[in-house]
């Protein structure tokens, strides 16, 4: 039987809160015979829609070509599907949008009249009536800051540290949540809990960064409650000016502080009949909505817990073991403790030589949570607004006797479908490729970043250009992706030039060769790993911009030579004292503005522009010329002769003498004990440009080496993640 095994709305199932006015779809197709394919298909959206017969095999992002969609409506759709052995199958679906338009929101920015000052994390509480038979009740919200809310009493939905991270002042999203079964029949309250999060937290380290990663930003939410009814009225409940706030129980919380909560503070607020009289008036906040949009990328959860082990230290400290780096916070479970009393952990990623838990690598990040006991029966923390970086945690202080049974570590990550696996005999491979699992897991919190412990956690374009490809095929990272390039193109400057890191939260111009490129390598490998053209057309006015500054640099138009540029970071053979490698830094340069123009000229003629297609492979051809006479001798020696330039002109097919290009390769290798030198731009494609020119053994040395420098050598040394250093 031939049978639709999946049915997906961009990438989804049924997802609700959409904000694409032509959504595509895409399904799988599972039959019992062999050699089946698809012939033709049938796609209708009821009332809307309807494709006719379409004679093509894609099964595979069809975009909607109907009527007008509205915003805040179900829509019920179907897909038919002939194959070529006569038979049919229909599968049906729903996609519902969301408010649309940033015209549509009827709902105003509120905040306390504290502001931004002080360390307390604000609640914003307001009560309504219900008293007819709810249908379907919607919730859109977001905020500066982070947000939670609640329907009384109760959290709504499962997504952790909304509404995530995004260039705030230009680009924001917003959520969208089903509470219809949380609706009662009479009173009503709903709360709002923010905190101060990537938006007015601190965030990198630069000192005026201190009060606030975004300059424009107060402590701030929005939100609308859609109700309708079962006799067809409807009803909104609005974030304005009636409603009241006050101070959470959390006093003090930051993405790199942790998180402070006394549960001495909590009352009742949640209740519909709690005196909030001595509560103050929220406050009208002034700041726009023509920036927001509906959660594009999936959003973050708590996707597994896991249970420590705890031991003593050779310093007396209490040390929770988690066997495992990861990405998250600690639950704590608490019973019979007196009020006031105090638990603090301390998380972190190692232990010293000794076997003491260690926190240098830290720097200032403080990754502390504390909770102070209101008393009596079990007591549960979890923290809201901030996350960790650890495998091991130290027990402060705890009231009476505990044990690992108190403790659970709850992983959070964006939750994004995971499609790829891969499995050996040799366990040490099995086990790197599962340290690269979690090193994605514990770096994909709603942005690709660099690390998730110390005070630093941002989304370094280098880092993720050089990975894209490797995450594409561990996860369904599509929309991950398509939403971080928004961010790319909203910071990009006038001239540009695209920061090193998205969202910018540094004084950073960018730049850089092989980091501010991945505006162009990024989504040419999604669309690679998918064919998704839309984040080829969404970005191809940030390529050609950045492309254009590129070409700006120096007095050669085909040469880059000039500028800022983090060389081969981390390379091994970098002088003493220093981080860049020992390839010159104008021959990376060239190189990357040879791929990323050769990828611009393909991607052109993915998208059939055709002037374009023409301009770019002349500009291409004319760097690769260039690249030869500059960098490369008539017998083909490379300037600086290192592994990295030989693999960049390798794989970026800029080797005129491929030959003996890859033979000095191979010898580099071979005469350093089949060990690697490369850094942050050469390892990417280190093994590629052995195996693709003859030396695949080498290439597999490389991958088995276990002494270091290598990528077994962290393995055999307990490592569960993949290190930033060799």
């Amino acid at each position: 039987m031939l049978k639709i095994s999946e049915l997906k709305c961009e990438y989804a199932n049924n997802p609700i809160g959409i904000d694409y006015k032509n959504p595509r779809f895409s399904w799988i197709l599972k039959s019992d015979n062999k050699d089946v394919m698809q012939t033709a298909y049938v796609l209708t959206v009821e009332g809307m829609w309807d494709s006719g017969k379409v004679e093509d095999d894609c099964s595979h992002l069809i975009k909607y070509n109907g009527n007008k969609l509205q915003p805040c409506t179900r829509y019920n759709y179907k897909v038919t599907v002939y194959d070529n052995n006569g038979e049919v199958a229909e599968k049906d679906g729903f996609f519902e949008t969301s408010l649309m338009s940033h015209d549509n929101w009827q709902a105003r920015w509120i905040g306390s009249p504290k502001g931004n000052s002080g360390t307390v994390s604000p609640i914003l509480r307001n009560v309504f009536t219900s008293d007819k038979e709810v249908k379907s009740a919607r919730i859109y919200a977001t905020s500066m800051g982070l947000y939670e809310i609640t329907l009384n009493g109760s959290k709504v939905g499962d997504y952790v540290l909304t509404p995530g991270f995004t260039s705030f002042e230009k680009h924001l999203q917003y959520q969208t949540y089903d509470v219809t079964d949380m609706i009662k029949n009479g009173g009503n309250t709903i709360g709002i809990m923010l905190g101060k999060g990537w938006c007015i937290g601190t965030l990198g380290w630069e000192p005026w960064r201190q009060g606030g990663a975004f300059n424009n930003c107060t402590l701030a939410a929005l939100m609308e409650l859609h109700i309708t009814y079962a006799d067809g009225s409807t009803e909104k409940v609005v974030t304005d000016s009636s409603w009241k706030t006050y101070d959470s129980p959390i006093i003090l919380s930051g993405i790199y502080e942790g998180e402070t909560y006394d549960a001495r503070l909590e009352t009742n607020w949640t209740d519909v009949d709690f005196d909030d009289s001595r509560w103050d008036d929220a406050v009208i906040v002034d700041f726009k909505k023509d920036h927001i949009v509906a959660q594009e990328n999936e959003p973050c959860r708590v996707t597994e817990e896991i249970k420590p082990t705890l031991f003593r230290a050779p310093n007396l400290d209490n040390i929770l073991d988690f066997g495992q780096n990861l990405v998250g916070w600690i639950k704590v479970t608490v019973k019979g403790g007196i009020r006031g009393q105090r638990i603090e952990l301390r998380h972190a990623e190692i232990l010293d030589k000794d076997g003491n838990i260690y926190f240098g690598n830290l720097r200032t990040a403080a990754q502390k949570t504390v909770y102070y006991l209101k008393g009596g029966d079990e007591e549960i923390f979890i923290p809201r607004f901030t996350f960790q970086g650890f495998r091991y945690a130290r027990v402060v202080a705890f009231p009476g006797d505990f044990s690992a049974d108190n403790f659970v570590a709850q992983v959070i990550h964006s939750d994004m479908e995971r499609t790829g696996n891969f499995e050996c005999s040799n366990p040490l491979i099995n086990q790197l490729f599962k340290n690269v699992i979690w090193g994605q897991r514990g770096n994909f919190v709603d942005v690709p970043t660099d690390c998730p412990q110390r005070d630093e956690r941002l989304g370094w374009t280098g880092d993720a250009q050089a990975f894209v490809r490797t995450a594409a095929s561990n996860y369904n990272s599509a929309k991950f992706y398509s939403k971080w390039m928004r961010d790319v193109c909203c910071d990009q400057a006038e001239s540009g030039s695209v920061p090193h890191v998205i969202p910018n939260v540094l004084t950073d111009v960018g730049g850089s060769s092989g980091w501010s490129d991945g505006c162009i390598i990024v989504p040419w490998e999604i669309y690679r790993a998918y064919g998704d053209k839309q984040i080829l057309e969404e970005n191809f006015e940030c390529m050609v911009k950045w492309n254009n500054f590129v070409r700006r640099q120096g007095a050669n138009e085909f040469l880059w030579n000039t500028g800022f540029h983090f060389g081969d970071w981390l390379a091994l053979d970098a002088s003493e004292g220093s981080y860049t490698g020992a390839t010159p830094k104008d021959l990376i340069a060239t190189a990357y503005f040879a791929y990323t123009t050769g990828i611009l000229m393909k991607i052109s003629k993915v998208l059939g522009k055709d002037k374009e297609y023409a301009e770019y492979t002349t500009i291409y051809k004319n760097i690769c010329n260039e690249f030869r006479r500059e960098f490369v001798t008539p017998n083909g020696r490379i300037l600086g002769d290192t592994q990295t330039a030989h693999v960049l002109s390798l794989f970026f097919g800029l080797a005129d003498h491929k030959e003996k290009s890859s033979l000095a390769l191979n010898e580099m290798i071979k005469e350093n004990g089949n060990r690697l030198k490369t850094g942050f731009l050469g390892t990417p494609y280190l093994c590629h440009a052995l195996s693709d020119n003859g030396y695949s053994e080498t290439a597999y040395d490389l991958l088995l080496q276990t002494d270091y420098p290598s990528w077994l050598y962290s393995v055999t040394k307990g490592a569960t993640t993949i290190w930033e250093h060799w």
